[in-house]
């Protein structure tokens, strides 16, 4: 049965070559005064991008400032001294330049303007946020979906602890999306970008709380087309049509599209990821590819009815003269040879990372604590559950 739900989707999208000339007009069309220009590394400098959204704000007659330094899992220091630098720069709006972390950087800097008090607050769920810069987004990595979602992730140094934080008020008034600005991405940045496209698809799928067929038709199909165009960046990664095709579904898959009438998503996955992110700095989709499977053989008996479907919609199975549990695992087997497939790990080893049992009770016990007890559709996850899939994962 269908949920009631909510989709709002505000942000406007700029998508196909050189749209990346049309930010200063954007921008002015925001009617601010003063721009952050927030970006990652190197890359967006030695490629010339900064230069050409300069130039374009420029010619705009918008005044900017800007400040670099993102990294996978983007640090709250930096999104503190962002916060200090708009404030003393009179700052109304941010661009993020960049991937998901840069833009999630931009959210959290918003948040910490606009809104009094210490921003990892917001991210300890402590309080609410009362309101978000305006930022714009000029995306160089289809990933995370954070162009034109309502979520960001955050990493407090002190203690590796990763956390995220969901609000309305972040999503970026409009995205530039050329894909040609993805072509020099090296291959596993590629390949990790893919994989947490169809997780935050999957995220939404394998539920117990009822579902909508249009929307599961829409997230079947995303699925076998980042997979699909995945294999052909493989092959050849300057690919105009493959990185157009998985740079859209990076934005559809984390939406609010893919979960329209199911009961909100499982997310487990992530979270269990987040952790193992926050302690050994992982990049995100390789963690998640390295948990998957682990995560999904622990539940999918609670949860059979979804991983047959995938196997046989998705995975392409075929459920002849098998029973349902065989159907759902040879769906489960058929993700991880794709995984395999595009050079993602499968388990913690393979991802390069070997905790004690130690550590993985502090992963569970973390877990747990950011989930507020617990966190699962397909399967509710408590932290014993969650130990367990770590234990798996190994």
């Amino acid at each position: 049965m269908a949920n009631n739900f909510m989709y709002y989707t505000p942000t406007k999208v700029v998508f196909g070559k050189g749209t990346e000339t049309q930010v200063g007009e954007l921008i002015r069309e925001q009617k601010c005064k003063k721009v952050l220009i927030h970006y990652g590394g190197q890359s967006a400098k030695k490629s010339g991008l900064l230069d050409r959204i300069e130039n374009t704000l420029k010619e705009a007659g918008i005044d900017y400032v800007s400040l670099g330094g993102v990294v996978p899992n983007p640090h709250l220091s930096l999104v503190y001294e962002g916060i200090d630098l708009c404030k003393k720069e009179g700052v109304d709006f941010i661009l993020a330049v960049g991937g998901g972390s840069v833009i999630d950087s931009a959210k959290a800097i918003g948040y910490g303007v606009a809104t009094p008090g210490d921003v990892w607050d917001l991210f300890e769920h402590v309080k609410q946020a009362e309101a978000c810069l305006p930022l714009g987004v000029v995306l160089t990595i289809a990933a995370t979906g954070s162009e034109m979602s309502n979520s960001a992730v955050i990493t407090k140094e002190e203690g590796g602890v990763k956390r995220a934080y969901d609000d309305d008020l972040s999503r970026p008034k409009f995205a530039v999306m050329n894909p040609e600005l993805t072509m020099s991405l090296p291959d596993y940045q590629t390949a990790c970008g893919c994989t947490d496209i169809l997780m935050h698809t999957m995220e939404r799928y394998f539920t117990n709380g009822g579902n909508m067929e249009i929307t599961d038709v829409v997230a079947e199909g995303l699925m076998r087309t980042v997979m699909k165009y995945s294999l052909v960046l493989c092959e050849n990664p300057k690919d105009y049509e493959a990185r157009a095709e998985i740079m859209w579904a990076g934005s559809l898959s984390h939406n609010g599209l893919t979960g329209c009438g199911n009961d909100g998503g499982d997310f487990a996955s992530h979270m269990l990821e987040h952790e193992i992110g926050g302690m050994f700095d992982v990049a995100h989709g390789a963690g998640l590819a390295a948990i998957w499977g682990s995560w999904a053989r622990y539940v999918y008996k609670d949860c059979l009815h979804r991983f047959v479907r995938f196997a046989k919609m998705v995975m392409d199975v075929q459920p002849e003269g098998k029973t349902d549990e065989q159907v759902a695992l040879e769906g489960i087997e058929a993700m991880e040879r794709y995984f395999h497939s595009i050079k993602m790990p499968i388990s913690m080893k393979e991802l390069g990372v070997s905790p004690t049992d130690e550590q993985m009770k502090e992963l569970a016990h973390k877990c747990m604590l950011a989930t507020g007890g617990g966190k699962g559709s397909a399967k509710f996850l408590k932290e014993e559950d969650m130990y367990a899939i770590y234990k798996m994962a190994l």
